[in-house]
């Protein structure tokens, strides 16, 4: 897979992906209405 080596080197301790986001399935959202919320999410502080 295109990822795999690059989770390999992480290793176990370390966290690959940020526990403050989330990532779901938006059904048959058009794409700009997608775009648009992703472009106006705050990042967590």
């Amino acid at each position: 897979a295109e990822y795999t080596g690059r989770i390999n080197r992480i290793g176990m301790g370390s966290v690959f992906w940020a526990p403050s986001y989330f990532a779901g399935s938006c059904g048959g959202a058009p794409l700009s209405i997608v775009k648009e919320y992703i472009e106006n999410q705050q990042r967590p502080v």
